[in-house]
């Protein structure tokens, strides 16, 4: 199945539309910063920056020297 055939699954635990956008954004890039995730999806850091946090705290993200990487 190629890349673009893959279904992206949201974990039913990501409550808020947000969080889910953010998921799956870093799902299809791989890695991403949060200034990039923040031009691209047009949240403000003070959205963003928790739902990265929760993101790391439950095990979906990783954030590795500036950068957030999906798991």
């Amino acid at each position: 199945m190629s890349t673009s055939e893959q279904k992206l699954a949201v974990p039913d635990e990501l409550g808020s539309p947000q969080a889910k956008l953010v998921y799956l954004t870093l799902l299809e890039m791989g890695e991403a910063t949060a200034n990039e995730l923040q031009r691209l999806l047009g949240l403000s850091k003070l959205t963003l920056l928790p739902i990265l946090s929760s993101l790391v705290a439950d095990g979906y993200a990783q954030q590795r020297k500036g950068t957030y990487v999906s798991r």
